[in-house]
């Protein structure tokens, strides 16, 4: 056996149940994690402490501890490999794109170029952009309330914050009839979105969800969050999925 190989727990990834949303990158402080091609890899045996700070993030269950031959930890080459961490791969990247050195793909740094155009300032901005389609305020989910008439018969929106900033159209596509919440499923607590959202949908009669974020597969930690609420709620609330591309397109939509 090679001296830097030895018996030791390891974190093991299941490729079949991955499905790459990168929420286990930034909890393993190490970089052991990467997600390459859509899925989670262990980048290398050295890299792992075993320690298992992964598990519990993954919605997938893939991610667990198994005890097997494998290379010593090495805190020397966690040092290393963080200095020239490999960029991650993004559906819609650009030549010339640099990931920040977390690794998550949601942090992929891009530069879009816009329509053409001159640049307005907010008194040059023409008359006719519309009018405001929001019905509530605050917005933000961890300050509106759990009960009322805001949501009753409500449509919902639950949103990525990014999600308006990126859709041109957000106001007519998105919010139009519907009651707002946002959240971000990237630097936000997960678990107190999706337990907040289940009091809301448990004590109201909310009609349906729509629930909107980034292409990036961490932002899809708030579909996992309303599809949770729904389900521990014990209500039957129809939820529409709907997946924004970062030029500021629609991608899909789905029912969920």
């Amino acid at each position: 056996m090679n001296a830097t190989m030895k018996e030791r727990e390891i974190v093991r990834i299941d490729p079949d149940k991955c499905n790459g949303c990168g929420l286990c990158v930034p909890k393993c402080a190490e970089g052991a994690i990467r997600i390459i091609d859509g899925k989670a890899y262990l980048a290398a045996d050295n890299l792992c402490d075993g320690l298992g700070a992964c598990l519990g993030t993954c919605p997938k269950d893939a991610i667990t501890i198994e005890r097997r031959s494998a290379e010593a930890f090495d805190a020397e080459a966690v040092h290393h490999a963080a200095a020239k961490a490999a960029p991650v791969k993004m559906p819609h990247a650009r030549p010339g794109d640099k990931p920040l050195p977390c690794g998550c793909p949601g942090s992929a740094m891009r530069q879009l170029k816009p329509a053409a155009g001159t640049a307005k300032t907010p008194a040059d901005a023409p008359a006719d952009i519309g009018q405001s389609r929001l019905e509530n305020f605050p917005v933000q989910l961890a300050l509106l309330p759990e009960q009322g008439e805001i949501w009753q018969d409500a449509d919902v929106l639950v949103a990525a914050d990014c999600v308006a900033f990126a859709l041109p159209a957000f106001h007519e596509q998105l919010l139009a009839g519907k009651k707002l919440a946002i959240a971000c499923p990237k630097l936000d607590d997960a678990g107190e979105h999706a337990d907040k959202l289940t009091r809301i949908f448990a004590a109201n009669s909310v009609a349906s969800v729509t629930v909107a974020h980034m292409e990036v597969p961490c932002c899809s930690g708030i579909v996992r969050a309303v599809e949770q609420a729904v389900a521990a709620s014990g209500k039957k609330i129809p939820v529409i999925d709907v997946t924004i591309a970062i030029d500021g397109h629609i991608l899909r939509i789905q029912n969920r």
